[in-house]
């Protein structure tokens, strides 16, 4: 069931994201939720570096934590794509 969870959030962080920032995407399914656990992982990351907390701790703002990491990806992601 953990996959499956991990799934689906990173779906609708890579959706949320998309929806969030401005311009056109032409990203499959399949991309969107990579987009959204790479998401997961950045956001995951900042806020072990904010909070000080363990990685693998889980709370209710995670989920924000990955739509704010994966709209950082997905700029990266614009600006490596123009290069």
């Amino acid at each position: 069931m953990g996959l499956i969870w991990f799934l689906i959030v990173g779906f609708v962080a890579g959706l949320l994201a998309r929806a969030i920032v401005p311009g056109r995407d032409t990203m499959g399914i399949m991309q969107t939720i990579v987009l959204g656990i790479v998401g997961s992982f950045v956001g995951g990351v900042i806020a072990v570096l904010f909070t000080g907390r363990e990685f693998t701790d889980y709370s209710n703002s995670g989920l924000i934590g990955s739509i704010i990491g994966a709209i950082v990806a997905l700029l990266i992601y614009r600006q490596m794509k123009k290069a």
